[in-house]
């Protein structure tokens, strides 16, 4: 590798932490509730806000990438997010944040939907699955150093700082971007879908809010009834009206190669039970280990500290033996993690917890190497963009699914736990919910199996 080449990689990788820097917003929350006067539960919205913006634009910022380049999406996105990172800091009402959060999303979609795409461009197919492995190590480290840089820049300047700090990074990296090469168009530029990008926003955005809405008992059947039949409504008219489009956002007929479609799938599985950790070990670290916030800060970072390992080492081991013996390995690893977090006392000592941490962020490592390069392998480099934007979407939809219905499963487990005369209903609930989900992950990836191998024996 050129040392050229891995500079203008070490731009496209500081765009890109600006994305998963946004962790750092997490520990802001209860600054945010009190300098706007508002309900702890009213917080979701910051999120909600800009998942759901983010989630339902990646694809279409991808296939836009694929018609009029890549660096042009990437630069534009980087801009967006620089202005919107100085609003949301400047918001007066929480309003005008979430609508500066939206504007946040959308910066945030161009910039990821296009980094894949990029990096893969800048060096020899042959390299690609170490070039992927280094771009997945970007989200780890964001991960990793924004909750606590985060919690240091609030206990000095209040919530706007974890805006402002960001604002210079999407600013240096615009400015060193135009070092990047811009290739030539793989597609005509007139063959934009309008009308698919229209009803695949729709059908992602509905997707997605019934995800989040699924604990909200306050909503009541009959209106999460009308949400769910609006989602199905709108999947089935993009998919109605992809098959007949000129110049579709997504070639439908990529899901028919077997490795495109079940690490997708496969995708949301993995990423449904990792999430489970940074929902609710917070609560364990606090509730059943007394610690206090700052070492319960260094045992969460040690997950984002095995997945930027893992994701190194898994560039070289795909090369060597091939992406679904290492996703396999991953998402292996990511239930044994967290079957043994289902095994924690509540006098876990901080030692073991982080290597279990450990355990479970290498798993997630190596799948999230794996399942970007098969997935880009798998597609036609015209189709770069959308093939690695996708991977970005299902992993969404497996953590917002995840921060919907296992929060209410261990509500249940904690009270049937205590119906029962635990001593420690918290406790019990907990290892309960991380035992159930380990097992739920590799029931997925047996059924991922069986399906792999009987489709390897159909004809196509």
């Amino acid at each position: 590798m050129r040392a050229g080449d891995l500079a203008r990689f070490a731009v496209i990788g500081l765009g890109t932490l600006t994305g998963p820097l946004d962790s750092a917003v997490n520990i802001a929350f209860p600054d945010i509730t009190r300098a706007f006067a508002m309900p702890i539960q009213s917080i979701q919205w910051v999120v909600i806000s800009y998942v759901l913006t983010y989630a339902s634009l990646m694809l279409i910022f991808g296939r836009l990438g694929d018609l009029f380049g890549y660096r042009r999406i990437f630069q534009t996105g980087l801009a967006i997010s620089a202005v919107a990172f100085g609003l949301c800091a400047t918001a007066s009402q929480y309003e005008w944040l979430l609508v500066f959060r939206v504007a946040q999303g959308v910066g945030a979609a161009m910039v990821i939907s296009c980094g894949p795409a990029l990096v893969t461009g800048l060096f020899d197919e042959a390299a690609r699955p170490r070039v992927l492995g280094a771009y997945v190590a970007v989200f780890g480290i964001g991960a990793a150093i924004g909750p606590s840089l985060g919690g240091v820049l609030v206990a000095q300047w209040g919530w706007p700082a974890v805006y402002w700090f960001r604002v210079p990074l999407a600013m240096a990296a615009l400015a060193l971007s135009f070092t990047l090469p811009v290739p030539a168009r793989m597609r005509a530029v007139g063959g934009f879908d309008r009308l698919g990008a229209v009803l695949l926003v729709l059908a992602l955005a509905l997707l997605l809010a019934t995800f989040s809405q699924l604990r909200n008992a306050a909503l009541g059947p009959v209106l999460l009834g009308l949400l769910v039949l609006g989602t199905a409504g709108a999947i089935a008219g993009f998919i109605w009206h992809e098959r007949r489009a000129a110049a579709p956002i997504i070639e439908l007929g990529l899901f028919g190669n077997p490795a495109f479609a079940l690490f997708n799938a496969t995708n949301i599985a993995v990423n449904f039970a990792g999430f489970s950790v940074l929902l609710l070990v917070p609560y364990f670290l606090v509730r059943a280990a007394g610690l206090p916030l700052s070492l319960g800060g260094v045992i969460l970072a040690s997950g984002a500290i095995g997945m930027i390992a893992a994701a190194q080492a898994g560039g070289h081991l795909v090369q060597r033996l091939g992406a679904g013996r290492i996703a396999a390995t991953g998402a292996i690893l990511v239930a044994l993690g967290i079957g043994l977090v289902g095994l924690w006392p509540g006098n876990a000592s901080p030692a073991v917890m982080a290597a279990t941490l450990l355990v479970h962020g290498a798993g997630l490592g190596l799948f999230q190497i794996s399942c970007l390069e098969a997935v880009t392998a798998a597609a036609p480099r015209i189709d770069r963009g959308v093939a690695g934007s996708l991977v970005m979407v299902t992993r969404t939809f497996g953590v917002v699914l995840a921060a919907s219905l296992l929060s209410v499963a261990f509500a249940a487990l904690r009270e049937n736990a205590a119906a029962a005369g635990a001593p420690d209903a918290f406790l019990a609930g907990f290892q309960a919910i991380f035992r159930y989900t380990a097992g739920f992950l590799l029931v997925c990836l047996a059924v991922a199996a069986i399906v792999s191998r009987a489709w390897g024996k159909t004809p196509r």
